[in-house]
């Protein structure tokens, strides 16, 4: 029996079109040439490095340069300040269609909790979440890997086969389906880590609603 329905938060619950994760990227690179004196230039070949090999610009500086606790806490801090009101705003359309599916639900960022809460108090949906959970809520790992999905279904309580997992990025669903979790891709094109593949965050459930009966029979 399914008992949550999982979302990533970025370019998951809101369009890219809205820009807030251009904003989020310019203020990594403009972290990244502070901390390593680097260009414009070397900064978007770092991140773009990070991000390819690690699945976040973060874990990648943790792995290959050893951040400290204190610069790991003003990286998160600087990236994640932005006003989100000026890019994503209240989605009537998003909070009805969360009402419509009788699961538990939950966030899964590899953001902060505390950015997370922002975004969804500006899409007007925050009271429709149970739990939210971050990167520092999973010991700094992204969601490439493994065992950061296993330390998320910790802190829900729930093992994977009982999860939906709602993801933009193909790479994050490969860990999910390892431990069990069902996966849904917020694109265009069916991945082999998606067991269902939606248009737009809006249509996802019209993919859970038969899914839950079915595995209520």
């Amino acid at each position: 029996m399914l008992e949550f329905i999982i979302f990533d938060l970025d370019e998951t619950l809101y369009p890219r079109a809205d820009g807030l994760m251009i904003e989020v990227g310019r203020r990594i690179q403009d972290w990244l040439q502070r901390r390593f004196s680097l260009t414009p230039e070397e900064a978007v070949a770092m991140r773009r490095y990070h991000y390819t090999h690690y699945g976040t610009t973060l874990s990648g500086l943790i792995v290959e340069h050893h951040l400290a606790p204190a610069e790991v806490h003003d990286y998160l801090r600087f990236v994640h300040d932005v006003r989100v009101t000026e890019y994503v705003s209240p989605n009537p359309a998003l909070a009805a269609m969360l009402d419509s599916i009788p699961l538990r639900k939950a966030v899964y960022t590899n953001a902060t909790v505390e950015y997370a809460r922002r975004v969804l108090r500006a899409l007007g949906v925050a009271d429709r979440f149970e739990r939210l959970i971050g990167i520092e809520e999973v010991g700094l790992l992204s969601k490439v890997y493994r065992e950061a999905y296993e330390r998320a279904l910790e802190r829900l309580g729930a093992p994977g086969r009982a999860c939906v997992m709602v993801e933009d990025t193909p790479v994050n669903l490969r860990s999910a389906k390892s431990v069990g979790m069902t996966t849904v891709l917020v694109g265009k094109e069916p991945v082999p880590e998606a067991d269902f593949v939606v248009a737009r965050v809006l249509d996802v459930a019209d993919v859970v609603r038969p899914l839950i009966r079915k595995r209520a029979d």
